[in-house]
């Protein structure tokens, strides 16, 4: 492409032509393509390639910065989060983060990113979170997560389950942006201080066993033995009770006083 710059119009209409050559001098042009030679008004035009320099002119810095650029951008149930909320990458997390939260009320949030209902509620999810810090969100991909979610009866999105401390799982519900209230209801009913008492139960044995008979998880576990009856000592024989003594007759306490030799 020619990028010409002169001092004065060069490209005059015809009739007013002038006779002798307008002065190349005055014309500065800059191309992109070889050498070539060609006559110009009558005089030698030698036009040369002219490289221009661009910054940034790097493809593979380009293409780098694009990367940078794209990998920046969040997906919707990355963004609002809090310290308080942490998303789940294996069955084996799951299980170790409701064993350890001690007495911390823990939610456990199935959701879906091609669920709208689920980023709607996103945001009052996070709302939540900020407002209650010392409890624990715990973030399930369905998407990620299909094997884990079948094998704990996970089946309609989004979906929730509160869990605390000796007491295991409290409840387990779905609701969307219309029926937030359930949410709000149970959070207030469960986050209330107490204290309960023994080791932390986190999942349910059941749902232990259906995690580890899903060889897609690679998660294992041992189930607990039974509980056997408890086997009391024998009891001791009860001593037999005197019976009563019958009255003799006549006949029969003459037959004793005789077998005793009197």
């Amino acid at each position: 492409m020619v990028d010409a710059v002169s001092r004065c119009d060069v490209f005059l209409p015809c009739q007013h032509r002038p006779a002798v050559p307008v002065p190349v001098s005055h014309v500065r042009f800059k191309f992109s393509f070889p050498v070539l030679e060609s006559n110009f008004l009558g005089t030698r035009l030698v036009i040369k390639q002219s490289k221009a320099i661009h910054q940034n002119s790097n493809p593979q810095a380009i293409s780098v910065q694009m990367a940078l650029s794209i990998g920046k951008a969040m997906k919707w149930w990355e963004k609002g989060l809090h310290p308080n909320m942490k998303e789940i990458t294996s069955a084996q997390d799951l299980v170790y983060s409701l064993q350890n939260a001690g007495n911390k009320l823990v939610i456990v949030d199935f959701f879906s990113p091609g669920c709208g209902g689920c980023r709607a509620l996103h945001p009052k999810i996070c709302q939540f979170a900020e407002m209650n810090l010392d409890v624990q969100f715990l973030q399930v991909n369905y998407e990620e997560h299909k094997s884990m979610a079948y094998s704990l009866n996970v089946h309609v999105l989004p979906f929730f389950r509160f869990y605390r401390g000796a007491h295991g799982r409290l409840c387990s519900f779905s609701c969307t942006n219309a029926t937030i209230k359930k949410f709000r209801d149970a959070l207030a009913k469960h986050n209330t201080d107490r204290c309960s008492l023994g080791p932390t139960k986190g999942l349910e044995e059941k749902e232990l066993v259906a995690l580890a008979a899903n060889r897609e998880l690679g998660f294992s576990y041992t189930p607990k033995p039974e509980h056997e009856p408890v086997h009391q000592p024998d009891a001791l024989p009860k001593p037999a009770r005197p019976s009563p003594k019958v009255p003799l007759t006549r006949d029969a306490e003459e037959k004793v006083l005789a077998g005793a030799g009197r």
